[in-house]
């Protein structure tokens, strides 16, 4: 016996993806972060893991990658989140993984993330590893993983693996997490396969069309019960 997984989409609502109890729920939401959090209680979410805009010159600048990637619009990374934002993420999520945590002014905290990214030439312009801060009760981790193999389709796209790495390692099955930053879906495709429930937020539309897509074809296989 087999079962299919459907994305579906309805006008004026969120992508709501419908997949076996066994697997996670996504709610992928098109519109501004900032709106979307406040309409959640205080503490809703057990974990937010966030790759906010980190507006860094090298971003604005673009290149060849950016110019394949980068959003029409070119704002995608110009600002970084105010101090609204980082209120609103602190007060619905109980615990927080922030990727560029570096560029920002964060809480003081001796826990911290390191994604090492092995096999990267010496004199190469993009970085070797990547810091996330975290107020998450757990002594610093690194986690090496190279991730030239996986289809690109956002300037700064993470890997699907280190987030099924960081959802082994900081979330539970059942888990309510947040992502304030969809950009390419990596994140939705762990959470499905991880069972955790993601409510991820992406206000660039084109953005936002590619990640649903991606996430349909990579979430898409059947599963033999």
């Amino acid at each position: 016996m087999t079962e299919t997984f459907e994305l579906e989409i309805t006008q004026d609502a969120p992508a709501v993806f419908h997949a076996p109890s066994c697997s996670g729920s996504l709610d992928l939401r098109l519109g501004d972060c900032m709106e979307i959090m406040a309409t959640f209680t205080d503490g809703h979410f057990d974990l937010a893991i966030v790759d906010p805009p980190y507006g860094l010159e090298r971003f604005k600048k673009g290149g060849s990658h950016l110019n394949k990637h980068g959003s029409e619009n070119g704002q995608w990374n110009n600002e970084k989140p105010g101090a609204e934002y980082w209120k609103e993420l602190f007060r619905v999520s109980r615990h927080q993984i922030v990727w560029g945590g570096n560029n920002f002014e964060m809480p003081a905290s001796e826990r911290f993330i390191v994604w090492h990214k092995p096999n990267m030439p010496e004199g190469m312009s993009f970085a070797s590893c990547e810091y996330a801060w975290t107020n998450f009760p757990r002594p610093a981790k690194l986690f090496s993983h190279h991730s030239s193999l996986e289809e690109r389709i956002h300037p700064t796209q993470k890997p699907v693996k280190l987030y099924d790495w960081l959802l082994a390692n900081y979330a539970k099955p059942g888990m309510r997490v947040l992502d304030t930053h969809l950009g390419s879906g990596s994140h939705a495709i762990a959470a499905h396969y991880a069972g955790v429930h993601l409510t991820a937020c992406e206000i660039d539309p084109g953005y936002h069309a590619a990640a649903v897509a991606r996430i349909e074809r990579e979430t898409s296989q059947q599963i033999l019960l």
